[in-house]
């Protein structure tokens, strides 16, 4: 893991991929340190091995099939954010914590790591832009389905389709918020695990979560992409400089290692 600081705000760049109960407790570890410091951090993750990560509230229990999850050796952990299942396969996960005031609401916080995404991956040649707000008819739980089922408003969209899902939690004065950058995978692994077939809608969505690769017709390194995000934050909070990490951070994961690695967190309901 490499570090970039500067007064009050934080990149990190994990070098390698972890077990998905290892990076909650990072992002966990990340919320402690923004309460204790003020400051922001952004890191960028990825999983190993892939890993289907629920929303805190999802109805996991009772909407997946845990016997067949299990026998077929896939990972699983549920995230300390709220939100519908993930695939995190062939992709980039990014994590934001930070003092509420430094964005203003939730609301605006969400607005504002989108919209550094957006510009990211339009320096990537990606058409990107934020989807449009429009009602929202409860929160979807209980219909099932992936986190990039449908976008909601102000989702990362690259012609027509969801390829950023994120989701949100705040402690106090401070906030997480991380989310899964499609590359190369789509989202039909989830559709796979239910305990039963989804409704089809009358009229199908465009954003079942489409990769990049797909939607540009190249692939994208995620080298590429880290250093375009990279490259945002510091139009946004200053000059962002490398210096090696100390080893404090997965310390400080520890304390919620296992919770995330319990199956009974996992499946709690």
């Amino acid at each position: 893991m490499s570090t970039a600081t500067r007064s009050g705000c934080a990149v990190f760049v994990d070098q390698g991929p972890a077990p998905g109960w290892l990076n909650m407790a990072v992002d966990c570890a990340l919320l402690d340190r923004a309460a204790e410091t003020r400051h922001t951090t952004f890191r960028l993750y990825s999983w190993a091995p892939h890993c289907l990560s629920f929303g805190r509230h999802e109805p996991a229990a009772r909407r997946y099939d845990r016997a067949r999850i299990e026998r077929s050796g896939l990972a699983a952990v549920r995230r300390p954010t709220g939100g519908r299942a993930v695939w995190h396969a062939r992709e980039l996960t990014y994590a934001v914590t930070a003092p509420l005031r430094s964005f203003g609401t939730m609301a605006q916080a969400y607005a504002a790591i989108h919209e550094l995404l957006v510009r990211a991956l339009q320096a990537l040649g990606a058409p990107a832009s934020l989807a449009p707000h429009h009602p929202r008819a409860g929160d979807g739980l209980d219909g099932g389905g992936a986190c990039f089922a449908s976008p909601v408003g102000g989702e990362v969209m690259v012609r027509g389709h969801k390829v950023i899902g994120s989701a949100q939690l705040r402690r106090g004065e401070v906030f997480l918020q991380h989310g899964s950058i499609l590359m190369e995978d789509d989202q039909d692994m989830i559709a796979s695990l239910l305990r039963r077939p989804s409704v089809p809608t009358a009229k199908p969505s465009p954003a079942s979560g489409a990769p990049l690769s797909r939607l540009l017709q190249r692939r994208v390194e995620p080298a590429a992409l880290v250093d375009a995000i990279v490259s945002e934050v510091e139009q946004d909070h200053g000059n962002v400089s490398l210096r090696p990490p100390s080893n404090g951070l997965r310390s400080a994961a520890a304390r919620y290692t296992e919770r995330f690695q319990d199956p009974a967190w996992t499946w709690r309901r």
